[in-house]
């Protein structure tokens, strides 16, 4: 292959990367506390070589993606176990197989053993890293801005967790809005005291689903692109060796 069709290549590539992640924004629209993904590209400048040296090649490179850390909508619940976070920080959970997730979804339950989980079971965790337990039969809960759980009949019961977690960009999602940082890295997160919660509320998606749709058309008109390079291409050489192989015939 020359280097028009290696350009192609790496466009097309990274469009379907970047397609993949669209695509997974939009599923999540309506997800509490989802962050949406963004894919971040750069040029890599291919010196030419040989008798015609010009200004170079240009290759789309995936550079990685990162999270859009915009603050979602809110919308009331009335449902006193469900939290939204106001601010930057990021609640902590205990997944079911066992690891340290952070996320932003705060509709939370109450499991059959006590602990307090979200809809796909993970326990959330107090700002010590510890699952939050309550008794059966706790009766009107109320959780405080800063985190604080308790009751009339039992006072108070536990803290749910406000971590600032400054490596976030490098952490991994898992599903169910959930990020955990690479293999072999240890997070960084620390109890925050800046942001609260809200009772009573979730934190929407901040996923725009007009503006990941209008994201979607335009890769898929870009991949379409490249492809069409790619095969226009692969047909000017065809053509070529056609002709080259009527002439020594």
């Amino acid at each position: 292959m020359d280097n028009t069709t290696y350009v192609a290549l790496s466009l097309a590539r990274a469009m379907q990367r970047d397609l993949d992640v669209t695509a997974n924004n939009i599923a999540n629209a309506n997800t509490a506390g989802f962050k949406a993904e963004r894919i971040l590209f750069s040029s890599y400048l291919h010196p030419d070589e040989g008798a015609e040296v010009g200004e170079g090649t240009n290759f789309v490179v995936d550079q990685g993606s990162w999270v859009d850390e915009t603050q979602g909508a809110f919308t009331r619940t009335d449902n006193p176990l469900d939290v939204a976070v106001k601010g930057d920080a990021w609640m902590s959970y205990r997944t079911p197989e066992g690891q340290t997730a952070f996320g932003r979804d705060g509709q939370l339950a109450m499991d059959r053993d006590g602990y307090l989980v979200t809809l796909s079971g993970a326990r959330v965790l107090d700002d010590g890293g510890a699952e939050i337990v309550l008794p059966q039969g706790v009766g009107k809960i109320e959780i405080s801005p800063n985190g604080v759980i308790a009751s009339e009949a039992n006072g108070v019961l536990g803290r749910i967790g406000m971590f600032d977690v400054p490596d976030i960009q490098t952490y991994l999602r898992i599903g169910n809005s959930m990020l955990v940082p690479p293999e072999g890295q240890t997070s960084q997160a620390v109890p925050t005291i800046t942001s609260e919660l809200q009772q009573g509320a979730l934190e929407l998606s901040n996923v725009q689903p007009v503006a990941e749709v209008t994201r979607l058309m335009m890769i898929q008109k870009a991949y379409e692109r490249a492809t069409k390079l790619m095969s226009t291409e692969d047909d000017l050489k065809k053509d070529m060796l056609r002709r080259l192989g009527q002439i020594t015939g």
